[in-house]
């Protein structure tokens, strides 16, 4: 962990703080190993010291055993203070998308004669690229996708609800060593596949219907984010020629996407194919996204984005075409960025499956 606190001292440097202190969950674990739901880093140029409560005291403990672990008391920001006087530290850089307006208003009331500074995205950056063991466990977390998406399809029949799809994919994430699911799984048919994020309801699965589903492995505690769209019996020629549009945007936007190239430019190989077959209006969301601790994280892949892919960098490539009352289509991987291309780590087959 030691190394990743200096690659964030190399961002902080800029800005002359004396410590930075992160609320969020993913950065806690990032900085610390420390997977417990309460707790405070505050990070300096020396430590990162882990602040979290005694019902973590033996966890914490073994996780974050390069870490300086303080338990708090009663109220947290008093321990905050107590060690910020001992640390001398008078500029603090914070958080402040994971900050509420309440719980700056107490930093400001506690830490009297403590300057705050709003830093974003620090740590994010920093996360942005993945290290080689990031990048084993992600790459177990997309092999446990990859084998619920090929169990599912062993088992899905006409009849099912979208619920029953959704839990048997748990059960099996859960039976493959996932501690959890990455994201509420969608499981979207026939119209309601039309919405992008139509999480599983009870509607029953019926011969003719696309199936849309989005799912994804949380293991030891990084995500997998992975989309097929399979159908139940026969398909009508609209719906081959949807498939076959968003097919091609996915593959293409795959061997296009490689490191140096913007957020913006690889979101629009796949945009500018979708708009030429006439469906530009109905790929609404973006191209993807970045995938780690959290199932969306930096950097984006879409119209706006100037976020430059570097190597090392796991992002999702998922466009899609949704028509109202009639159905949709999104087809989704996992990918490492590199120089010369992407390598995938979701490898479940995207040719239209008609079951």
């Amino acid at each position: 962990m030691q190394h990743r606190r200096e690659k964030l001292w190399g961002q902080l440097s800029v800005h002359e703080v004396d410590a930075y202190l992160t609320f969020s969950p993913e950065n806690r674990r990032y900085m610390t190993g420390f997977s417990g739901s309460s707790g405070y880093v505050l990070i300096t140029r020396d430590e990162t010291i882990l602040l979290t409560d005694s019902r973590y005291a033996e966890q914490a403990k073994q996780e974050a055993k390069e870490s300086n672990v303080i338990l708090h008391g009663v109220h947290w920001m008093t321990s905050l203070r107590e060690l910020m006087q001992e640390k001398h530290v008078l500029r603090l850089g914070f958080e402040p998308n994971t900050v509420s307006y309440k719980v700056y208003q107490e930093l400001v009331r506690e830490l009297e004669g403590v300057t705050l500074l709003a830093l974003d995205r620090m740590i994010d950056d920093v996360r942005m690229i993945k290290e080689a063991t990031e990048l084993k466990v992600m790459s177990v977390a997309a092999q446990i996708a990859d084998a619920a998406f090929e169990h599912v399809c062993q088992n899905i029949r006409v009849g099912m609800t979208e619920r029953e799809v959704a839990l048997s994919l748990f059960v099996f994430m859960q039976n493959q060593g996932a501690s959890g699911v990455s994201f509420e799984t969608i499981v979207a048919s026939g119209e309601r596949s039309s919405m992008p994020h139509g999480v599983a309801s009870d509607r029953i699965l019926q011969k003719g219907d696309l199936i849309t589903l989005d799912f994804g492995a949380l293991y030891e505690g990084y995500a997998s984010d992975i989309t097929r769209t399979i159908a139940l019996g026969a398909v009508n020629d609209q719906q081959r020629e949807i498939y076959s549009v968003v097919y091609q945007a996915q593959t293409t936007a795959l061997a296009g996407i490689r490191a140096g190239m913007t957020g913006r430019e690889a979101d629009a190989i796949a945009r500018d194919l979708i708009r030429a077959a006439g469906y530009g209006e109905y790929f609404g969301h973006s191209l993807g996204h970045g995938l780690g601790l959290a199932v969306h994280e930096a950097p984006r892949l879409a119209q706006q984005s100037q976020d430059v892919l570097q190597e090392g960098m796991v992002v999702t490539v998922e466009p899609g075409v949704y028509l109202p009352g009639f159905g949709g289509v999104r087809i989704e991987d996992d990918i490492v960025v590199t120089e010369n291309g992407p390598h995938r780590l979701t490898q479940s087959t995207k040719e239209l499956l008609v079951l």
